[in-house]
């Protein structure tokens, strides 16, 4: 499959679509997951367009995890989540509905089931307030 450059976070990257974002550089993009599977799920992108990890350069990978542990120490903080899962899905088999590379930080309590992904759109006033937390963590690290 071509990479689509339409694709909703391509669309995010230029600024044609909304989003909750909590950090961006001139490589990469982190953001509020506006279909959460828990609370503080967040998403972070490369800006270059890559489907998925085989179509992403060595540099950009490295560059995608770092922002990645960075913004997942700053979620894990403002949320008070006490575990953190990190997700990539590689095509539509494995479960990716975005075909623009992206990792998943997703908070984990005990007890608590993750929703089922991509369903159930979140309240935007509490993804707002969740973005401003994370944003505040992110300041510290």
């Amino acid at each position: 499959m071509a990479y689509d450059n339409n694709n909703i976070f391509a669309k995010i990257i230029r600024g044609e679509a909304p989003s909750f974002k909590v950090h961006e550089d001139e490589r990469t993009l982190a953001f509020m997951d506006v279909m959460p599977q828990s609370e503080g799920h967040t998403l972070v992108i490369p800006k270059s367009p890559a489907e998925n990890m085989f179509d992403l350069s060595a540099d950009d990978a490295a560059n995608l995890m770092r922002v990645t542990q960075k913004v997942a120490v700053a979620v894990k903080r403002a949320i008070k989540a006490p575990g953190i899962m990190i997700a990539q899905l590689n095509g539509p088999e494995a479960g990716q509905t975005v075909f623009h590379i992206h990792m998943h930080i997703i908070p984990r309590w005990h007890g608590i089931d993750l929703k089922l992904h991509a369903r159930e759109m979140a309240d935007f006033e509490v993804l707002k307030k969740q973005a401003e937390l994370i944003k505040a963590e992110l300041a510290r690290v």
